[in-house]
């Protein structure tokens, strides 16, 4: 039986063509190999070690098919997820132990103090807008209880020429003026059809920061989530094998927080706290 809430909430105002990218479903196997279990990987790391222990009230906003959600559910976590996209809705629905529902970052249907813990592990990215960045902090901070936890993630700004240097796409002449633009001003233009992305926006390390202050949230920490291991030509072989993939995990966690290593990760997590005396 389906987890899914159908209560009351905002419509999701999301952007035609971020909504196409995600109904195509590549969200959840992208986490499961390669780069994209790194990120996967590390995140989990930093969260273990950031969230109190279970159970406790967390709301996944923008938690995609669940792949977060799903291991914090079967650590004993109360889990409740949101998010605009109907397919990853439904995928979430079939997860034991996650109730799922339609939610924008921007507008959430819960109420005032009533989660522990908030996630936003994507919406950041995709809210180009500096005012709905801010808007979704403040609505993070609202639903939280006084002391609560919020993590969110970021794309770092040099991410694409990253990446596209280490795939060797940074050497078509047909790419790289997307590149050089989002590099310029972190954003990622979907009229490029070679993107291999959609709408985004990629912040600076410390642009977050600065957002997460202005929301009134009090910032605890910032972990670079892949480090320079995305970067490295042998990273499959090493996440393949057990023994290099957490000699791998150790050797990021040496890096995550220093300041003139942050920029190198493809993500940034950034974690922070709404005030004890907060109303």
């Amino acid at each position: 039986m389906m987890n899914l809430d159908q209560g009351a909430g905002a419509a999701p105002a999301l952007a035609p063509e971020i909504l196409g990218y995600y109904q195509e479903g590549r969200e959840d196997g992208r986490l499961r190999a390669g780069a994209g279990l790194l990120e996967l990987l590390r995140t989990q790391d930093v969260l273990r070690r950031l969230l109190p222990p279970a159970p406790v009230r967390v709301l996944d906003v923008g938690g995609g098919s669940g792949v977060h959600a799903e291991w914090l559910a079967a650590a004993g976590y109360q889990v409740e997820l949101v998010d605009p996209v109907p397919l990853h809705v439904e995928q979430a629905g079939e997860l034991a132990g996650v109730r799922a529902r339609l939610g924008d970052a921007r507008a959430l249907a819960a109420a005032d103090d009533s989660f522990d813990v908030v996630l936003l592990l994507g919406p950041l990215y995709h809210l180009t807008d500096a005012a709905e960045r801010a808007q979704a902090l403040a609505e993070a901070r609202r639903v939280l209880r006084p002391g609560g936890l919020l993590v969110a993630a970021t794309i770092n700004r040099f991410a694409g020429l990253h990446d596209t240097l280490n795939q060797g796409r940074w050497f078509d002449p047909e790419r790289r003026p997307y590149i050089e633009a989002a590099t310029r001003d972190g954003r990622v233009r979907s009229e490029n059809p070679q993107s291999g992305f959609t709408t985004a926006y990629f912040h600076q390390p410390a642009e977050i920061v600065g957002e997460f202050t202005a929301a009134g949230l009090t910032p605890l920490g910032q972990y670079g989530v892949e480090g320079a291991g995305w970067l490295m030509g042998a990273l499959t072989d090493w996440l393949d094998d057990p023994a290099q993939r957490k000699s791998l995990l150790d050797a990021l966690r040496l890096t995550e927080s220093d300041p003139a290593l942050l920029g190198v990760s493809g993500h940034l997590l950034t974690a922070g706290r709404k005030p004890e005396a907060a109303r």
